[in-house]
């Protein structure tokens, strides 16, 4: 079965990548004026962000902190449109059920790196910059080859500094923005 659709050309704007709808099988994000899509996630990066996903809400909730742990929303960055697997937002922004948020309400964004060669660069190298120009305070990525392992970086004078790399094996304590101790292996393990 094919799908018709009309040709695009030239330069994307957000309205527009936004006006192509949701699709589960493929994330549509922008990077500058350029339109990046990528496929759904597979298992492992699933069980690792619904994992990480739950240790997050549980520190927000034992912090008592204002805001929400949200997965896969569209992400407004100054040059951008991202969707980042994990975000942590303002409660009061997550209260109006926005279609998007801005970089303003987002005090922590969650890459998973993806296993292909252009994913890697895209989460590792491509688009942290744009998070740091944002302002957004921690940036942590989740490496899943060749063993799992949790990065948690802080913005400081305009770019991100490694505080803490977590590896697979070692429960690990991280104290910003919420205290939690996590062992990244146990993120991605199956279930016995």
């Amino acid at each position: 079965m094919s799908v018709a659709h009309d040709p695009h050309y030239g330069p994307w704007t957000i309205e527009e990548v936004l006006a192509l709808g949701e699709d589960r099988g493929t994330r549509h994000e922008l990077m500058g004026e350029a339109l990046l899509m990528s496929p759904a996630p597979g298992t492992k990066h699933q069980r690792a962000s619904s994992r990480l996903w739950n240790l997050l809400d549980a520190a927000v909730e034992a912090a008592d902190a204002p805001v929400e742990v949200l997965e896969a929303v569209n992400l407004v960055l100054p040059d951008g449109l991202f969707i980042p697997d994990i975000v942590v937002v303002e409660a009061a922004a997550a209260a109006e059920n926005p279609i998007t948020y801005n970089a303003d309400d987002v005090l922590l964004v969650v890459e998973i790196v993806s296993p292909s060669s252009s994913g890697r660069r895209t989460d590792r190298l491509l688009k942290p910059p744009y998070y740091a120009e944002a302002g957004i305070e921690h940036l942590w990525r989740l490496e899943l080859e060749p063993v799992p392992a949790l990065v948690v970086s802080e913005l400081v004078d305009g770019c991100y500094v490694e505080r803490i790399v977590a590896e697979a094996g070692r429960k690990t304590s991280i104290e910003t923005p919420f205290p939690l101790k996590l062992d990244p292996g146990a993120l991605v393990s199956p279930r016995a």
